[in-house]
């Protein structure tokens, strides 16, 4: 009988392994992939974690997982897609049949986020196409760029991306936006900020790096570095009527990690908030793994 299951492998799901591990809990993480750590592992830079400026996604997670095989964690891998609570248990399906009995679980299985499917983009991914200002916008500084997409996350984005660029295009499909009309208005004052709108992305081209993004209409804008903004889609299929899921899938939870269903916690990308960072991450497995202790000892 396990004390603390997690799912997931990536900042939070390890995060949480290792405060569960230092409070002499018994704990296994179940892990999609086979030493995966998450989709830090697709950043070629991350220089936004404290201590750390400088490192690729990669080794940033290798890290990770080595503290917390250091402390004797384990791993298994397995896709878990069916959870049961009963009496104060709960009992855990692995797609390839084998259930896992533990007394918490915490999820932390991530979101990912939506591509555009366009050609080029897997292609230029990590060299030039991002999915995230906040982790790579520091490396287009005084670069032009193109953000894609019409809702808060898009407007957000290049509205920080117009402080530190040269220029930003911000493409949209649509001739209005989804996202705070302030933040629009805010985004209209900026002389370094072009909206395209009505127009759909078609190819992304260049050599070794991105230098185009070629629109359906058959314009292109010279970029060096494209930011793709049309939303994430949580990983919670599994865990739907299991606890509590917003209006977009992801699952209701403050900073505690505590869901709607008892002894079940939720840490990381996949839980409701603002900011979707490696840093929240990790601070969302150390809360999470707190409240399973103390909901072991205390009941609460």
């Amino acid at each position: 009988m396990l004390d603390v299951l997690v799912i997931g492998s990536g900042p939070a799901g390890l995060s949480a392994a290792v405060y569960a591990k230092r409070a002499n809990l018994n704990v296994l993480v179940v892990e999609k992939y086979f030493g995966g750590t998450g989709q830090i592992a697709e950043s070629s830079m991350v220089d936004n974690y404290l201590g750390f400026a400088g490192i690729s996604g990669f080794d940033l997670g290798e890290k990770f997982k080595q503290h917390a095989e250091g402390l004797g964690v384990e791993f298994k891998e397995g896709d878990a897609q069916e959870f049961k609570r009963i009496g104060d248990i709960w009992q855990v399906t692995l797609k390839d049949g084998n259930t896992i009995e533990t007394r918490t679980v915490i999820y932390a299985a991530g979101a990912v986020h939506r591509h555009l499917g366009i050609a080029g983009e897997s292609e230029f991914e990590g060299k030039g196409v991002s999915y995230c200002a906040t982790c790579d916008g520091a490396f287009f500084r005084d670069k032009t760029v193109a953000v894609i997409g019409g809702g808060d996350t898009a407007l957000d984005d290049a509205l920080y991306l117009s402080d530190i660029c040269n220029k930003v295009y911000l493409v949209h499909r649509r001739n209005e936006f989804r996202g705070s009309t302030g933040t629009v208005e805010r985004l209209r004052k900026k002389e370094n900020t072009e909206f395209v709108l009505e127009a759909k992305a078609a190819e992304i081209a260049g050599n070794g790096r991105v230098e185009q993004l070629i629109l359906e209409d058959g314009r292109s804008l010279l970029v060096d570095g494209i930011f793709v903004a049309v939303g994430m889609d949580p990983m919670t299929v599994a865990i739907k009527g299991v606890v509590d899921l917003d209006e977009t899938g992801y699952v209701v939870a403050g900073e505690t990690g505590k869901t709607s269903a008892g002894g079940f916690f939720v840490a990381g990308d996949v839980r409701t908030k603002v900011l979707r960072q490696v840093v929240t991450a990790v601070s969302d497995g150390a809360n999470a793994a707190v409240s399973a202790e103390r909901y072991i000892c205390f009941g609460d």
